[in-house]
């Protein structure tokens, strides 16, 4: 029989408090009492404390994402609304926007922008394999640079947004996407025009000796950076 994840359970002990509490010390020491978790236990695997729950917590939206976008039939669509599909879907599941607005808070603290600006990134770096990216240069760090920013923007824009099913967001998010497609246009046309694209010879010969980072096995083994 699998024993549950002491993480998890804390989690979900967490989650209540966090609108009052935010993630602080209070708060983890009340997922502690209300999971049973033993007190060694829970700091061995959360040495600190709320943060490790609030990164655990962005980690289970990001995991439940990656298994919508695997069911997920989106090729009738064009590829700009996949991806705007994509962001929507990982706001969509979360239950309580206060929860995301004190991480939010959390993670532009400077001792823990680090962890902030990982999990931005790992959302998208979760969007563009769900939805079968296969670069391998440096057009991998590019694409998941410009849909980090255009998350973490559109994320923000959400948390002040009171219009009806979040229409307002959704507006933004596509305006935002159309700026990145803008780009990516701009760029095509550099190649296709026969000045440019002798000026550029030399960057993209550069930028084409980057490649994409070796995909681990996902495994939680000790030493990888797990949400939960």
């Amino acid at each position: 029989m699998t024993q549950p994840d002491p993480k998890a359970k804390l989690l979900d002990a967490a989650l209540p408090h966090v609108p009052f509490d935010g993630w602080s010390e209070a708060t983890f020491k009340a997922a502690v009492d209300d999971s049973g978790i033993d007190p060694t236990v829970a700091k061995a695997v959360c040495p600190r404390g709320a943060v490790d729950l609030a990164v655990a917590f962005h980690m289970r939206g990001d995991k439940a994402l990656a298994r919508q976008l695997r069911g997920a039939e989106l090729t009738e669509m064009k590829f700009r609304d996949r991806v705007a599909q994509a962001v929507r879907w990982r706001l969509e599941a979360i239950e309580d926007k206060e929860v995301v607005r004190r991480g939010t808070t959390l993670f532009a603290l400077p001792q823990y922008a680090g962890d902030g600006a990982k999990l931005v990134w790992n959302t998208a770096d979760v969007i563009w394999d769900g939805l079968g990216d296969t670069s391998s240069d440096y057009n991998w760090y590019t694409k998941r640079a410009t849909l980090s920013g255009v998350y973490a923007a559109t994320v923000l824009f959400w948390l002040g947004d009171d219009s009806a099913d979040h229409q307002a967001t959704w507006a933004f998010l596509d305006r935002r996407i159309d700026n990145v497609m803008q780009i990516e246009g701009m760029k095509a046309q550099v190649r296709k025009n026969p000045v440019l694209s002798k000026l550029m010879a030399g960057p993209e010969m550069i930028l084409s000796r980057i490649k994409a980072p070796a995909r681990m096995p996902d495994a939680d083994l000790p030493g990888m950076w797990r949400g939960e």
